[in-house]
């Protein structure tokens, strides 16, 4: 083949790597392993965009490499096949959302190929495949079968609970629990029927049923994440979000709070997202401070890790939806009150959390009285204090607490200053920092450190309070009110008062298979839609769970999986698991920080736990590439009433007129030069029946501006169509050519000619303009030799360094070297293709069998290695400089004495000229910089 043809080549070594399974792997090898891994993609209808292979091209190139340096490499792909899009396309059409998921997953497994992914697609699996989310069911089984023991620092099977239970009760277990489980003696459990004995061990198991604060949504009939809900309503169809107190499935996260964190010190990730998961799980020493209430038995119970500040305490804020507020609240208030709970509902937590501006509240009428002092405080609702974070209440103390402050300003609250005044400023600012007391006998003139302990020590001794290590992180909830979800391997049977209990599907039971249903909707009394499918019900008659498990149940555990996907028997067996063990690299987006990332560290460390893995952590290794923004384009449309003859005016021209920016397709439009006769065909809306345009130069220009790339701005870039034009090596080398793999960088079609030159320039290394082949088996020259190992060298660190883009500039460099010395030895463009391949694995495929190799076999050969006397000068060209100025050159061993480089330059030709005859009064030599003659 003479002539570069992309599309042949391409598709006929994609067809190559398929039939010969090229990239398959096998769970054993004398090679030691290596497993790379995309975060798997939710397939969505619009199907992939050319920002969503940024990282799968940068997991590619690191999987191929790691192969020629002769790892065993794991690299597999997937769907995130479960989710509310499908769903809502569903109630939308009545179309299962089987068929649709399917369908898009057929599109992107299509667009994938397109793209040349090495991947094993023998191991592709789907969370939404019964034969997958079985063990997902099983995975909350063993959950729900088990507990967290403090003391063992693990999770146990239930019965060692019981065991303890039967022998001496619980007074002595450590282990987290719900707050009102009761204290009893062995002798008490015993006594126990067996249906009381097991209502107790469900305040222990780690997943469990309880009342949660949740976001509902009405019209989407479901509870929604806080990453769906943005400014009060559902980013899916906008449709409003309150907060409501729902009976829900929960996982018991929070007693991995401690070890979450500190494995986060284990692995290689960065600091940032490190900072996010810390801050997220928020832990905070401190102490748990009951303050009574004025006329009423009931406590207020705060954590603070600042007990020192309790004498500048002026009032209280309980988060609306706490338990006392109905009780403690006056009738005279009682108005107030229940408008702004109203309000509050129509808020996400995620928007009360990052509203620092807004001070907004309601007085109960009651008071809460200090412990320290019997000072009557009162006490507010605030939507600024979550139910679900600490106890749900804040002991508020303005001087210390800028949202406090602020509350305080606006509702007229006094505010008292309970610091040194030299050393208010700081100390606020650092709490670390050691400030003295002056508000307290009992502390004055101690530093925060000291009177914390005493006061702990104190509110200990008193019964009113304890020292408490709290975290800000909260159970998950785990049951969503939809149709399109993994089934919750849960059936009630009523208890003895007639209450319904749950209970575990035996093993063999599973999969609990989603039923057929008529509409995707709740039912007419509430119920999720599994209330509409007919007869679903245990074997025992009882009703099945209806709600079904939420997005991030599959997402979960899914890297195991792939270890050994087809296995009917167990989730992934033993040998599988103990030879690829965990994650090596593993590449996907910064948006799953605090979801995703959190709750697949929580499950696997509970996995380890339990037996079934050997590692703590999944991720050693982690990058969050950076999104490719979208380069929109404009046109201006004239202002004015006729909007069947609208004027649109050329951007540099608009400046005269008074204009309106709308998106135009970027797909019609190349170099900012609008294809007008397409404009109009497409966008009949907005040109009307009798458009003018006023051009420049003949033309119309377009605005530009780099926006996120999304179909509402029209500038979504399909890799279909690039790969159509330019070929799948040319848009894989763009991608990362754009820069650094971290880092946002806008798309710009226009740029991808230079990529494609390149390509050629490649070509035209083997082949000729006349299109004859121009490799010889000839020994390589010197500088050849300096130019591919140089290259070999700066690709090696670059890749492991996951620099991509400065390797391609790299190849693009050492290109146009060979090229300029005419290279065709074979030894040298040879190891050229071989290190080209990851990048670029077709035309390095095409060139590999054309040099005369293994067919389809470049994936297996062998990285080049550079050698040290090719990459390092054994001459250096000096300049030589006559009175301070350049006037010639010359080029020397790099170890000519200095003695003899003066010599030879006094007596070169060129030199003596620009001397005039004059004698030499000076000569300076600095090795492998310069020369400089004196006269």
């Amino acid at each position: 083949m003479s002539d570069y043809s992309h599309r042949e080549i391409e598709q006929k070594w994609q067809q190559y790597w398929e039939s010969n399974g090229t990239f398959s792997v096998e769970n054993q090898s004398s090679l030691p392993k290596y497993y790379v891994l995309d975060m798997f993609p939710y397939p969505s209808g619009a199907g992939l965009h050319v920002g969503h292979p940024l990282g799968y091209i940068a997991s590619d190139i690191y999987s191929r490499y790691k192969r020629l340096k002769g790892f065993n490499v794991l690299h597999p792909m997937g769907f995130d096949s479960f989710g509310l899009p499908a769903e809502q396309y569903a109630i939308q059409t009545g179309q299962h959302p089987a068929i649709t998921t399917e369908q898009n997953i057929t599109r992107y497994i299509e667009q994938l190929k397109n793209l040349g992914f090495s991947y094993d697609w023998k191991r592709e699996v789907r969370t939404s495949e019964p034969d997958y989310y079985k063990w997902t069911q099983w995975i909350f089984i063993e959950l729900f079968k088990s507990w967290y023991n403090n003391d063992s620092a693990k999770a146990e099977p239930i019965e060692s609970l019981i065991s303890i239970f039967e022998k001496s009760g619980n007074k002595d277990v450590n282990a987290p629990c719900d707050e009102d489980t009761p204290i009893f003696t062995a002798e008490e459990w015993n006594a126990w029927t067996a249906e009381d004995q097991y209502k107790l061990t469900l305040k222990y198991r780690l997943t469990y049923v309880a009342d949660a604060t949740v976001n509902w949504c009405a019209g989407l009939g479901s509870v929604l994440s806080n990453d769906e809900v943005k400014d009060g309503v559902s980013e899916r169809g906008g449709f409003p979000v309150v907060q409501k107190l729902m009976r829900q499935w929960m996982m018991r996260i929070t007693a991995y709070s401690q070890r979450l964190i500190d494995g986060l010190d284990t692995v290689d990730w960065t600091e940032s997202l490190k900072e996010q998961q810390r801050n997220w799980i928020g832990r905070s020493v401190g102490a748990l401070v009951k303050f009574g209430i004025d006329g009423h038995q009931n406590v207020i119970e705060v954590f603070t890790t600042r007990v020192d500040t309790i004498y500048g305490v002026t009032f209280m804020v309980l988060a609306p939806e706490h338990e006392l507020v109905d009780i403690i609240t006056t009738p005279e208030q009682r108005g107030d009150i229940d408008a702004y709970i109203a309000s509050t509902r129509k808020k996400s937590e995620r928007d009360r959390m990052s509203d620092v501006k807004t001070v907004s509240g309601a007085f109960t009428g009651a008071y809460a009285v200090n412990p320290f002092n019997d000072e009557k405080i009162p006490v507010y609702i605030a939507d600024y204090v979550l139910a679900g974070y600490g106890t749900g209440a804040v002991m508020a103390v303005p001087s210390g607490d800028q949202r406090d402050w602020n509350f305080a300003q606006h509702f007229n609250l006094p505010i008292i200053p309970i610091l040194d005044s030299q050393k208010e400023t700081e100390t606020q600012a650092d709490s670390t920092k050691e400030g003295h007391y002056i508000n307290s006998g009992m502390i004055n003139g101690l530093t925060f450190h000291e009177a914390n302990k005493v006061l702990i020590n104190w509110l200990e001794e008193k019964g009113i309070g304890k020292g408490k290590i709290n975290y800000r992180l909260r159970d998950a909830v785990f049951s969503r009110q939809r149709y399109w979800g993994e089934p919750v391997p849960v059936f009630y049977k009523n208890d003895s008062t007639g209450q319904p209990l749950p209970y575990l599907l035996e093993e063999n039971e599973l999969p609990l298979n989603l039923p057929e249903v008529d509409k995707y909707l709740p039912t007419e009394n509430g119920e999720p839609p599994l209330g509409r499918a007919q007869d679903w019900a245990h074997g025992s008659g009882n009703g099945y769970e209806l709600s079904t498990m939420p997005g991030w149940a599959g997402s979960s555990w899914y890297w195991y999986r792939y270890m050994d996907p087809k296995n009917k028997e167990e989730f992934a067996s033993k040998e599988a698991i103990d030879y690829w063990r965990d994650v090596d690299l593993y590449i996907g987006g910064t948006e799953h920080a605090t979801g995703h990332l959190l709750y697949s560290r929580f499950w696997n460390k509970f996995l380890k736990d339990r037996g079934f893995v050997p590692e703590e952590e999944p991720f050693k290794k982690l990058i969050n590439q950076g999104m490719i923004q979208g380069r929109s384009n404009f046109v201006y449309r004239v202002k004015g009433d006729d909007y069947s003859s609208p004027v649109f005016v050329s951007a540099g021209l608009r400046s005269q007129y008074e204009v309106s920016a709308l998106h135009v397709d970027v797909n019609i439009v190349e170099n900012d030069v609008l294809d007008v006769e397409k404009f109009k065909a497409t966008r009949r809306d907005i040109v009307g029946e009798n458009p003018t345009f006023i051009l420049e130069d003949g033309k119309y220009m377009c605005g530009v501006e780099v926006e996120k790339m999304s179909k509402s701005k029209f500038n979504v870039v399909n890799p279909d169509d690039i790969v159509e034009r330019y070929g799948a090596d040319t848009l894989r080398l763009y991608e990362m050519f754009l820069g650094p793999l971290e880092q946002a960088k806008p798309w710009n079609t226009n740029g991808i000619d230079g990529t494609y030159r390149f390509i050629r320039k490649l070509w035209r290394l083997f082949f000729n303009d006349a299109g004859q082949w121009m490799v010889k088996d000839v020994p390589a020259k010197p500088e050849e030799l300096k130019i591919l190992h140089k290259t070999i060298k700066k690709i090696e660190e670059d890749i492991e360094n996951f620099s991509f883009n400065t390797a391609v500039s790299a190849f693009m460099v050492c290109v146009n070297e060979l090229g300029a010395v005419k290279c065709q030895s074979k030894a040298i463009l040879q190891e050229l293709v071989v290190l080209l391949s990851p990048y670029a694995p077709h035309i390095s495929e095409e060139l590999w069998d054309l040099l005369g190799n293994e067919k389809g076999m470049v994936s297996k050969a062998t990285f080049p290695k550079w050698e040290l006397q090719h990459v390092t000068d054994s001459v250096f060209e000096y300049p030589i400089q006559i009175n301070g100025k350049v006037r010639a050159s010359l080029t020397f061993a790099l170890d000519t004495p200095a003695s003899e480089i003066e010599k030879e330059v006094l007596a070169n030709e060129t030199v003596q000229r620009w001397m005039e005859g004059n004698p030499a009064k000076k000569v300076i030599v600095v090795p492998k910089r310069i020369v400089n003659v004196v006269i």
